[in-house]
């Protein structure tokens, strides 16, 4: 057993080492804070969605951006779709499953806001729904995936794909990512800088 545990540590350890050698990763990390510094500067929102592990990555990074990351601050808007249990199973039940991010950001997505749609696969249609909806309200959109970047890589503005294959090893890295971006953007907005 103490092997195995050793060899899913060591997994991850190999995965976080092919996104420090990944400079288009890094590239479109540091593209992602400079669009979520855009947004806080002119006063928008940032808006996260996914299935599963993603929606609950979703709701993580939202949580760490509404109450606080590193230091005591005022609270930054941000918003996480999958939250609103009245709302899903609402748009779920009269529009379909693959609609329940799109209405949501019909509703409440403005131009200026940041949406960053979370998805091993890439492939989720209701997250793919999402991006067309804020691409209709010009709403900037970031796709955090994995594996080859599925659909939604193409459609993003900025896509950050992590170098793996295993949804495991994907999901540690999007929520690593996620600390990133909150960690940069607490420290731009409120600290010292980076």
């Amino acid at each position: 057993m103490r092997a195995y545990v050793k060899q899913q540590i060591q997994d991850a350890i190999r995965t976080q080492q092919r996104l420090l050698a990944d400079t288009t990763l890094l590239d479109a990390v540091e593209a992602v804070a400079q669009e979520c510094f855009a947004c806080y500067d002119s006063g928008a929102k940032i808006l996260l969605a996914g299935n599963g592990g993603s929606a609950a990555d979703a709701q993580h990074i939202a949580a760490e951006l509404v109450g606080r990351y590193g230091f005591d601050r005022p609270s930054l808007n941000a918003m996480a779709l999958t939250t609103d249990i009245s709302a899903l199973t609402a748009i779920g039940n009269d529009y379909g499953f693959e609609k329940i991010f799109s209405r949501q950001l019909e509703g409440v997505g403005c131009e200026g806001d940041l949406f960053i749609g979370i998805s091993t696969s890439g492939n989720s249609n209701n997250v793919l729904n999402a991006f067309e909806a804020a691409r209709h309200k010009k709403i900037t959109t970031v796709a955090l995936v994995g594996r080859d970047g599925g659909t939604m890589a193409s459609l993003a503005d900025i896509a950050v794909v992590v170098p793996a294959m295993q949804t495991p090893r994907i999901q540690e890295a999007h929520i690593l990512i996620g600390h990133i971006l909150c960690d940069m953007i607490e420290r731009v907005r409120f600290g010292d800088g980076i």
